[in-house]
């Protein structure tokens, strides 16, 4: 009995991963960058490279080892480091773009996918170092491949930093025009945050907070495709058989990402820190949330009803993931990007998914409005306040929200931007043409909501 029911889950797992696409989205080892800073920016960047490339010598090596020897696609490797504000802020210097560039140069050498932190956390103010990192955000995408950049602009415990949001928007403004000649793609490497988690293994707003260990290892694992199977087994069951179906998988995924991340704790020689488990589609056939949510019983995402699915969905993940793994962290949950996800393009094609509906299932998803290609002409202060009202919707609910928006330079409601790899490709959605300049002008800080005096 024990032997068939062990060969079953055998089976099982290898179905989902030839088939479903179930996979280890990444492995991200976190570093702490405090012991490199140094009143002298070229000899804290000698130090971040050094300790970037000898920390994370063996990642690649030893993902590709597990990846063979285990037969779990392994996609991604990379590294979230402490938030370069932090760093450069000892120095006297003007620009953190050489500080980028250093850490892309560890990221090539390692051959690694990507980067993060590239970052500051401004949530109830900036310091020197915050308003120095945040202007060289463009030409730091701009001038690295590997590169990804985040900032954090409000807590749940601290309100909104509304100065840091105006600036964002012409941040993210500029990082298009520099990246024009692929349509603002910069943009895809640089997330706006409220609420971010400083344990998060994907990208682009990965960043090892300070109060991690020196290193540690995180995994995110992904499967959308896999629950997708599981629910349609129970088509026509009420929602009670479909949430447990659902949490049923979760489970049996994040069993496998424990796995991973404990062998790669051990051969590494870095603490585990926490299995993230998002289901995060890919442009990839059968790799897609919103066919989930249609599977549910929806024509198309976008139609009423999609925000109750989505909920059920994101909650039902949680529970079953932490009933699996004792360190489930991160962003864990549902992942609602539009470039990155077959269905959702398909939604918007087809006139059922607009950007106010998208808004709406943020309030239950796991991130934000992501991957999401706009008009090219789209003020700042319109993206300023898309970020505005992301903010109020991670601060109010106590959960983590995000922007990463994409200025299509060039490109009007309709046209479609090509970014290729798991990036996918966005339709240009359209945007409400009336102004918010007046709103994000008044400039200061939106008070923390009533229920976080919690003390």
């Amino acid at each position: 009995m024990s032997l068939n029911l062990t060969a079953q889950k055998v089976l099982e797992t290898i179905k989902m991963i030839e088939e479903e696409n179930l996979d280890i989205r990444t492995i991200t080892m976190g570093i702490s960058l405090l012991d490199c800073i140094d009143s002298d920016g070229d000899k804290a960047r000698e130090k971040i490279y050094k300790k970037i490339t000898e920390s994370a010598k063996d990642l690649v090596k030893v993902a590709k080892d597990i990846e063979m020897e285990f037969g779990i696609p392994i996609v991604n490797k990379r590294v979230s480091v402490t938030p370069i504000a932090m760093i450069g802020g000892a120095t006297d210097e003007t620009s953190y773009v050489e500080f980028a560039k250093t850490l892309d140069r560890a990221a090539e050498t390692l051959g690694i996918d990507f980067i993060g932190g590239f970052s500051a956390l401004v949530h109830k103010g900036c310091t020197k170092g915050d308003k120095i990192l945040i202007s060289s955000i463009p030409e730091a995408l701009a001038s690295t491949k590997k590169v990804c950049a985040s900032v954090n602009v409000g807590t749940s415990k601290c309100g909104i930093n509304m100065n840091a949001i105006r600036d964002m928007g012409e941040v993210v403004k500029r990082t298009a025009e520099l990246t024009a000649d692929t349509h603002g793609s910069g943009c895809g490497k640089l997330v706006v945050f409220a609420n971010a988690v400083e344990d998060n293994p994907f990208m682009a707003g990965a960043f090892h907070g300070v109060g991690e260990a020196d290193k540690v290892i995180n995994v995110g694992i992904s499967g959308p495709g896999v629950v997708q199977r599981a629910i349609e087994k129970v088509r026509g069951e009420s929602f009670d058989v479909l949430a447990d179906t659902i949490k049923n998988t979760a489970f049996k995924i994040t069993r496998m990402g424990e796995l991973v991340g404990n062998e790669a704790s051990k051969r590494l020689g870095v603490p585990f820190g926490i299995v993230d488990l998002s289901l995060a589609p890919t442009p990839a056939v059968g790799d897609s949330v919103a066919h989930i949510l249609e599977e549910m019983g929806l024509e198309s995402v976008g139609t009423h009803g999609t925000i109750a699915a989505l909920a059920m969905l994101n909650d039902a993940v949680k529970k079953g993931g932490v009933m699996a793994c004792s360190h489930v962290g991160g962003l864990s949950g549902a992942f609602i990007p539009v470039s990155e996800d077959a269905g959702m393009i398909e939604a918007v094609q087809n006139g059922s998914l607009n950007l106010e509906k998208l808004e709406g299932m943020t309030c239950v998803c796991s991130v934000g409005l992501d991957m999401i290609a706009i008009p090219g002409d789209t003020p700042a202060s319109t993206i300023s306040a898309m970020i505005a009202d992301e903010a109020a919707i991670g601060v109010i609910n106590n959960k983590t929200t995000a922007v990463r928006v994409i200025p299509a330079i060039g490109l009007e409601v309709g046209g479609m931007v090509e970014f290729g790899g798991l990036l996918g490709r966005a339709p240009v959605m359209k945007v409400n043409k009336k102004s918010s300049e007046l709103f994000i002008a008044r400039g200061g800080r939106i008070p923390a909501p009533i229920h976080s005096f919690k003390n």
